[in-house]
């Protein structure tokens, strides 16, 4: 019988990641596919309501975009983890979408820190549309 390749950790070795604070959050499609514009509506909801289902979560920030979802959810006096908000929001919206393999495996996560780094977070999300618009507009000129 073969190994399934072992997969790298990317968390924190020792971090509780339930813990009070800002998470900078990116969730992909599977296969980079494109469901999203036309769930976008089920996503947003979806996305809107958890705090109403896990108390101490509250979405600080996000941006849904064609083939993946950026968010800032902020912790205070959370019981779960960041792995369980994360899962039941993409078990929620494959539900919603009736899409089986909506999202890929796993998910993008940062601990923000600092002020700053929030700021700046803010504003790379903010500004990612236009970036992606940019890029792809390169291959028409």
């Amino acid at each position: 019988m073969d190994k399934l390749p072992r997969r790298k950790n990317i968390r924190f070795k020792n971090y509780d990641y339930s813990s009070n604070g800002f998470y900078f959050i990116t969730i992909c499609t599977y296969n980079k596919k494109f469901p999203i514009p036309e769930h976008r509506k089920e996503i947003e909801n979806t996305l809107l309501n958890l705090p109403t289902r896990f108390s101490g979560v509250s979405v600080d920030y996000y941006n849904i975009m064609p083939t993946h979802i950026h968010v800032i959810l902020i912790f205070k006096g959370v019981k779960v983890s960041l792995a369980q908000v994360v899962r039941t929001f993409k078990a929620l919206v494959s539900k919603a979408t009736g899409e089986k393999d909506f999202w890929q495996r796993n998910y993008y996560e940062h601990v923000i820190r600092t002020e700053e780094s929030l700021f700046k977070i803010r504003e790379y999300i903010q500004n990612n549309p236009l970036i992606e618009r940019i890029r792809f507009e390169q291959f028409y000129e």
